[in-house]
């Protein structure tokens, strides 16, 4: 046989041999996709299921701990002891008679009130003394003769649930007894689970959930805010890669599967988000198989297609000669790369040395920079003692000599600084009052100020605004803004400055100026950024201060004002001392 005849012989088997492949290929491709649309709906449909089953249980979960807990108040409102501990006004026994029915009640507390709304009793011994005349567990129970279930909302966030009743001894009531529901194992329970789940009141509100930051909120809220890394995150890292998931709702762009049931009980209602994820480990696991199925048939195919065909031997050897050429070539380009990389060593040895001394170099400005100021108050109170002296008015100039003292105690302070810019941490930080950091800034600034016509207005609260922090990093930050305040308004024709100290969930501390605005947001806390003349500045007091307010942990922000000038706010974590104290 010539070599034509067998080359037009073998063509036939060619194109049979890409048919076969092609149409083994498209089988694949329809029984995956089949396979996955049959599984997906029969997994997801049983996922349902077990959704609402166990939302159910839920749902009776919960009102059986409302049901066991709705007894208990009338049945100690006929306690013989508490019933006598009231009229006798004798509680020694009766914090002791309440502990003695907690445990085997299972309430997360229990407290017995007087006629007037004093807690006489109760298990925990830090309510006693307490007064709830106002709260609407006492106010109702004594309006009714039937227990009372109440929800009232905690200050520090959550809510508490209370069944109360009146203590009547002859027809005169003597009291009020409570019975705090211990719904927080209920929580527990619910976020043990791949589910997010949350109760709401008839009018909406979210009272339960496992995700504390919903409780409060109305759903429409509650999912419009970012969710925390918990079981609803995990859900929707689950569904993400679904095809067709069956929608019920959209959860951050993502759909995830909803179900909602009534709790008989004061029109509540509870809503759940069920994860995907076991539905997806099934059909994958399926659709794994029957990938691997037919990858066995198509390799089997293509091993004979080999046999059959000589040429792959030519293939072979021509490709392992052009594999021989590349790893010589790789060797060369090797022992170059490691040519460069022991010329790449000496150069960053070089860079290392050059990045110590631009360090110091930055350490040492900062210094200057911040000295700057008290030398020159100094120099300023120095001029006036030396005229009060010639005017023989020592106790006046005495005055000046103890405002130089304390800035020279300041530039000692400042220099001892230096120690711990080589460590992080807050073991220096204590209590601090903004308000009086705010007072012995303005006080340094003093001299500057009397040089010119400046409207300073300044809106302090009332009360003290306390930060944990250095007291000293925090003045340096506002005489900073300041000082920045002051050289905008150098042009301005009516120059004013604007202090404003607010305080709410964080302490919020803004300088306003009238000046002619910010150039350049984007580097104006870059080190030696300045738009002074030189001379005037070095560009790095933006620089320290948002590092101070970092180390603090707050965030200082610069932006142009609507109506001109400049507004530099400084937020900082409030300080608390019952939260510190509870720590």
């Amino acid at each position: 046989m010539t070599q034509a005849a067998a080359s037009h012989s073998k063509r036939p088997d060619r194109w049979f041999f890409r048919i076969v492949v092609a149409g083994v290929c498209l089988l694949a491709v329809v029984v995956i996709s089949v396979t996955n649309n049959l599984l997906t709906q029969r997994f997801s449909e049983s996922t349902t299921t077990r959704a609402e089953i166990r939302l159910t249980l839920y749902v009776a979960s919960l009102m059986s701990e409302l049901q066991r807990n709705s007894i208990v108040p009338q049945l100690l409102a006929r306690d013989p002891e508490l019933i006598t501990a009231l009229q006798d006004r004798n509680y020694s026994l009766s914090t002791q008679r309440l502990l003695s029915f907690v445990d085997e009640i299972g309430a997360a507390s229990l407290m017995l009130l007087d006629r007037d709304g004093r807690t006489v009793a109760a298990t925990d011994r830090n309510k006693i003394g307490e007064t709830h005349k106002s709260e609407p567990y006492f106010v109702n129970a004594q309006r009714s003769n039937v227990t009372i279930f109440s929800v009232t909302e905690r200050e520090q966030g959550g809510y508490v649930f209370v069944y109360s009743r009146k203590v009547e001894s002859g027809g005169e009531m003597l009291g009020v007894i409570s019975v705090e529901v211990d719904m927080a194992k209920l929580e527990r329970g619910w976020a043990g689970v791949s589910d997010a789940v949350f109760v709401t009141t008839s009018q909406g509100d979210i009272i339960l959930s496992t995700e504390p930051r919903w409780r409060g909120l109305m759903e429409a809220d509650a999912l419009a805010r970012q969710s925390a890394p918990s079981a609803i995150q995990r859900a929707l890292q689950a569904t993400q890669d679904w095809s067709t998931p069956p929608v019920d709702t959209y959860l951050g762009g993502v759909a995830v599967l909803r179900r909602e049931i009534r709790v008989p009980f004061q029109g509540w209602r509870m809503v759940s988000f069920t994860t995907y994820s076991s539905v997806r480990e099934k059909v994958n696991g399926v659709l794994a198989l029957e990938v691997m199925g037919f990858a066995i048939l198509l390799a089997l195919l293509f091993w004979m297609s080999n046999r059959k065909t000589a040429s792959r031997l030519i293939f072979f050897q021509r490709e392992s000669a052009e594999l021989r050429a590349l790893n010589a070539q790789l060797q060369r380009e090797i022992a170059e790369r490691e040519k460069v990389e022991k010329t790449l060593e000496v150069a960053e040895q070089t860079l290392a040395q050059s990045s110590k001394l631009a360090a110091l170099g930055e350490m040492s400005a900062a210094v200057s920079h911040e000295l700057n100021q008290p030398l020159a108050a100094m120099k300023t109170y120095l001029a006036g003692a030396r005229l009060l002296l010639q005017r023989k008015r020592p106790d006046e100039a005495m005055s000046s000599f103890q405002r130089i003292d304390d800035l020279i105690d300041r530039m000692g302070a400042i220099t001892r600084q230096l120690k711990s810019y080589a460590r992080k941490g807050a073991d220096a930080f204590e209590p601090v009052d903004t308000r009086a950091a705010v007072s012995s800034a303005l006080s340094m600034m003093e001299p500057q100020l009397k040089t010119r016509q400046v409207d300073i207005t300044r809106t302090l609260p009332s009360g003290p605004v306390m930060i944990m922090g250095d007291r000293l990093r925090l003045e340096q930050v506002i005489i900073n803004l300041l000082r920045n305040a002051l050289d905008a308004t150098k042009l301005s024709k009516d120059p004013a400055i604007e202090i404003l100290l607010a305080a709410g969930d964080t302490v919020s501390l803004t300088v306003r100026d009238n000046g002619q605005g910010i150039v350049n947001l984007d580097e104006l806390f870059e080190p030696f950024y300045t738009t002074k003349e030189p001379g005037d500045g070095v560009g790095l007091g933006l620089a320290i201060s948002s590092g101070i307010v970092n180390d603090l942990g707050g965030r200082l922000t610069a932006r142009n004002a609507v109506s001109g000038g400049a507004v530099f706010e400084v937020q900082l974590p409030i300080y608390i001392e019952q939260a510190a104290a509870a720590e």
